[in-house]
């Protein structure tokens, strides 16, 4: 009865969440964030593409709009969040019968300024999605799951989140622990949350960008952080102090001039990610390269970076993906239906 109750528990407040997200639009909404967004990239797209003689309205365009809204909201109201509720209660007791800790108490950045929060947050959380992405390409039975994001065959900005419902189980589930430990626990910040689906979408765009304005704009996001935190996240008054300004106006100068030489190492870029999903993958590396979900240091790191030349228009899948399902339906049984075969 108490699993009963938490699943409709969860059930219920994530509908009336979703319901309040779509019908009470502010500049702290999801949904509203993820149609902004899009529509970002969407129109740099059109306005100045990387490749050129792409169709505006790409192959499986709509596809990877529905899976835009299926995977970001949808799915979480389908099964995700009531699933998710049950496990991390499961997981928390467990824990605590086990070694008396509390892991919803623990919290050892709470005293911690926001921005520290946000940024341990995201670099934690990065760093798993990049551990668990080689984890899809390592191991066969969720190497099946992942061949629906790796059906994308024309790349834009909506193949970023076409990926079997699968998947979201398995980042959410290793992700857990280590952010429960740091007091982040299973829901990201909203900031984190944001700023990781931007250079996702990024990262699949039919877009070029200098990292001069890369750096520029990163260092802006760091500018603005950086005032608002002085002034407790308060509104603009109207005005900013003179030194406040000089302060905001020298990082954006050391993003464009300093940061911007060094961008594609730090973070993943269309450059580099369209080699990930590059049909013919190098002799030496027959599970894949470039797994940096939003940043690019990981594979520098451990070496796993490859980016022989401008992949702009190089053949995208994976071999054998002409028999791949082309269908929302299809695909999301994909993934089960080869689970069973390859465990038979």
């Amino acid at each position: 009865m108490d699993v009963l109750k938490t699943i409709l528990n969860a059930y219920g407040g994530y509908a009336s969440y979703l319901y309040n997200e779509i019908t009470h639009p502010t500049w702290h909404n999801y949904f509203y964030w993820l149609i902004l967004v899009s529509a970002f990239f969407f129109i740099l797209e059109w306005i100045k593409p990387w490749r050129v003689n792409q169709p505006k309205f790409r192959k499986d365009f709509w596809l990877d709009f529905f899976y835009m809204f299926f995977n970001f909201f949808l799915f979480s109201l389908i099964i995700y969040n009531a699933a998710s509720s049950v496990v991390v209660n499961f997981f928390n007791s467990a824990v605590l019968k086990l070694t008396n800790i509390d892991l919803s108490e623990i919290n050892p950045l709470v005293r911690q300024p926001l921005w520290i929060i946000v940024l341990i947050g995201f670099l934690v959380r990065d760093f798993v999605q990049w551990w668990t992405h080689r984890l899809l390409h390592r191991v066969e039975w969720l190497w099946q799951f992942h061949k629906v994001h790796h059906s994308v065959k024309e790349m834009g900005f909506a193949a970023h989140l076409r990926y079997h419902w699968m998947e979201t189980v398995v980042y959410r589930s290793i992700e857990y622990l280590p952010l429960a430990l740091l007091g982040i626990g299973l829901y990201d910040f909203f900031a984190i949350h944001i700023f990781a689906l931007t250079i996702g979408h990024y990262n699949h765009s039919n877009i070029s960008v200098s990292g001069r304005y890369t750096g520029g704009i990163l260092a802006l996001l760091v500018a603005i952080v950086a005032y608002f935190g002085l002034a407790d996240f308060n509104y603009l008054d109207g005005h900013m102090p003179i030194e406040k300004f000089g302060i905001c106006l020298g990082i954006v100068l050391f993003g464009v001039f300093i940061l911007g030489s060094v961008m594609k190492y730090i973070f993943n870029s269309p450059e580099m990610h369209i080699w990930h999903h590059a049909h013919d993958l190098p002799d030496n590396e027959p599970y894949g390269i470039n797994f940096g979900i939003s940043l690019a240091i990981w594979d520098y790191i451990f070496r796993t970076n490859y980016i022989p030349y401008s992949g702009r228009d190089i053949l995208l899948g994976f071999p054998g993906d002409e028999k791949f399902p082309d269908d929302f339906i299809d695909q999301a049984k994909y993934g089960i239906l080869e689970h069973e075969k390859v465990n038979n």
